[in-house]
């Protein structure tokens, strides 16, 4: 159960990273005044993976009686749920796969707020 711990903690630290990049680079296209594009969402559909294999990873700790060494667990799992659905939601039922520049910013904005979301759920796990 250490090396899942150890990568669940490493993913962690990939994911924000990973936002981070993902925010700025939909920002950039943005100002470009180009709008989504397949690689663009591809990369989004790979944070979204990132996310899920988080997610695994986090229910086989929960299993494994991982959770209460967690300073706010259900902040965690709260946290993590809502970054699981977020930007799908956003995508598809807000946005409902429009592919224009003013959804390059929505998207952009959406990925650094995740970002955001995936630096909170670290710092209530410590």
């Amino acid at each position: 159960m250490g090396i899942v711990r150890v990568v669940h903690a490493t993913l962690s630290n990939t994911i924000w990273l990973f936002f981070l990049a993902l925010g700025l680079w939909g920002l950039f296209n943005a100002v470009r005044k180009r709008g989504v594009d397949g690689s663009y969402l591809g990369a989004m559909v790979i944070g979204e993976v990132l996310f899920a294999v988080q997610a695994v990873l986090g229910v086989v700790l929960w299993a494994g009686g991982f959770l209460p060494g967690l300073g706010r667990p259900t902040m965690h799992i709260l946290y993590g749920a809502f970054a699981l659905v977020f930007m799908p939601f956003v995508y598809f039922v807000w946005l409902k796969g429009d592919d224009s520049v003013q959804s390059q910013w929505v998207l952009g904005f959406t990925t650094l707020f995740l970002f955001g979301v995936a630096l909170r759920a670290v710092s209530v796990a410590a």
